[in-house]
C-alpha cells in the first residue's frame, strides 16, 4: 500500500498508540476524581499540555484541549466575535480558509458581522499588502491560515499579523495553524498571534483530539458549559487516552522536526523531478509550499476518475480537502485556477513515515492510469 494523503490523516505513531492503550488500559481515572487514579489521569493531561506548550514556546496554562480543530477554530472565531465584536463588527479572513473557519464565518456573518476576505495569489499565498488593505478601524479579528491544506501554500503570518498589529492595535489576530503545527518550527512569541488551533491526528496522534493557544489575558467564552473542565473553556470529562496519544506524538517528534521537513523536502523534490518529464501534469503548488503537501493537476482526467483508478492500484491520495467530500476546490478557483484545471487536481501529502519507494509507485500508477483512461474534452 501506498499512503500519500497525510494532510487528511496520518497513521497513529507506535508511541502515541501505547499511551493511548495505556491510559485505557491502566491508568482510567477521570482527572476530577480527589482519589488516587484520578490524580494519575490528571498528571497524564498536565504532562501533555505541558509538552505541547513546549512545542511553541508558550505557557501551558495557555494551552485547551479540544476534540480537533473544527471545535478548537468554532470556540475561537465565535468566542472572539462575542466579546470582541460589541463595539466593532468586522473581521478580515482569506478566501481559501479550512471549512471550520469559513463555515464559521459565513455563520457569524448571519448574525450581523462583516467578514472581509483576502484572495490569493497565482501561487496560492496571501499578500501582506492586499490583506493590510482590508483592516480598518472597524476590524476587530482577523484570521489568517498558516499552511493552506489543499496546496501547502505558507503564508507569512509572523508578518501579517505584526502589521495589523501595527494598524490596528486592538485587533485579536487568529490563525489556523494545523497543517503547520510539528512542520513548521514556531514560537508564539514570534508569530504575533493571539488564538491558535492545532489538531492532533494529523501528525500521528489520535483521531478526536486538538488543542487551541489562547494568548493571556484575553476573554474567551465558551460554547460548552458544563462541570467546568479546562479552566470553563471546555466542559466534559477530558478525553485522557487521546490527549495522552497527541501528547506523546509531540514529544516523539519534536527534536526530529528540523529531520522529517528535510525528508519531505527531499520527497517533494523528487516528486516534482519525475512529474516534470509527464506533459500532461502541472503542478499547482510553488516553489516556496510546505514540503509535505503537492498539489497537481492531470490533464484530461477528473480528480475522482483518477483516484479510483490509484486505489485500484493501492496507492491514495486525495483530490483536495478530505473534509469537502469531493466538492469542487475553492482554494484552486480563488487562486484563478480554470474549472477544468481544478476539476482535474490532485493533492499528494507526506509525512515523517512516506519513502522514496512510495513516490516510485505513485508515479508509475499516475502514468498507467493516464494511458488506460478515457479523457475529458
Amino acid at each position: 500500500m501506498t499512503y500519500l494523503d497525510n494532510a487528511a490523516t496520518t497513521r497513529v505513531s507506535e508511541n502515541a498508540a501505547q499511551a493511548v492503550m495505556d491510559a485505557m488500559r491502566e491508568n482510567y481515572g477521570n482527572p476530577s476524581s480527589l482519589h488516587r487514579m484520578g490524580l494519575d489521569a490528571e498528571l497524564i493531561v498536565t504532562d501533555a499540555r505541558k509538552t505541547i506548550a513546549k512545542a511553541i514556546s508558550a505557557a501551558p496554562e495557555t494551552i485547551t484541549f479540544t476534540s480537533g480543530a473544527t471545535e478548537a477554530n468554532n470556540t475561537l472565531l465565535r468566542g472572539a466575535a462575542k466579546v470582541y465584536g460589541r463595539r466593532k463588527n468586522t473581521i478580515v479572513a482569506t478566501s481559501i480558509e479550512h471549512p471550520s473557519v469559513e463555515e464559521t464565518l459565513k455563520a457569524l456573518e448571519q448574525e450581523g458581522f462583516i467578514v472581509k476576505r483576502v484572495k490569493p495569489r497565482a501561487d496560492g499565498s496571501i499578500s501582506l499588502t492586499d490583506y493590510l488593505y482590508a483592516v480598518d478601524n472597524d476590524t476587530f479579528l482577523a484570521t489568517c491560515m498558516y499552511v493552506n491544506n489543499e496546496t501547502g501554500a505558507i503564508n507569512d503570518v509572523a508578518d501579517i499579523f505584526s502589521s495589523v498589529k501595527l494598524k490596528a492595535p486592538d485587533c485579536i489576530t487568529h490563525t489556523d495553524a494545523v497543517q503547520a503545527f510539528m512542520k513548521i518550527p514556531m514560537k508564539v512569541t514570534e508569530l504575533d498571534a493571539d488564538l491558535i488551533t492545532f489538531s492532533g491526528h494529523k501528525i500521528h496522534a489520535p483521531k478526536g483530539v486538538g488543542a487551541m493557544y489562547i494568548r493571556k489575558g484575553l476573554r474567551i467564552p465558551p460554547i460548552m458549559t458544563g462541570g467546568g473542565q479546562e479552566k470553563g473553556l471546555r466542559s466534559g470529562t477530558e478525553a485522557v487516552p487521546l490527549i495522552a496519544g497527541f501528547g506523546a506524538a509531540v514529544k516523539e517528534q519534536l527534536p526530529q522536526i528540523d529531520v522529517a521537513r528535510s525528508n519531505a523536502v527531499m520527497l517533494g523534490e523528487r516528486l516534482r523531478s519525475q512529474l516534470s518529464e509527464l506533459p500532461y501534469v502541472k503542478v499547482n503548488s510553488g516553489a516556496n509550499c510546505s514540503p509535505y503537501i503537492v498539489n497537481i493537476s492531470v490533464e484530461g482526467i477528473r480528480s475522482e476518475i483518477m483516484l479510483h483508478f490509484l486505489e485500484s492500484r493501492h496507492v491514495y491520495v486525495s483530490s483536495g480537502s478530505a473534509c469537502s467530500k469531493g466538492k469542487h476546490s475553492r482554494v484552486l478557483s480563488e487562486m484563478g485556477m480554470s474549472d477544468k484545471q481544478a476539476d482535474t487536481a490532485l493533492r499528494i501529502s507526506f509525512s515523517k513515515m512516506s519513502s522514496w519507494g512510495e513516490i516510485e509507485q505513485f508515479v508509475s500508477a499516475l502514468k498507467e492510469g493516464y494511458m488506460s483512461l478515457e479523457k475529458i474534452k
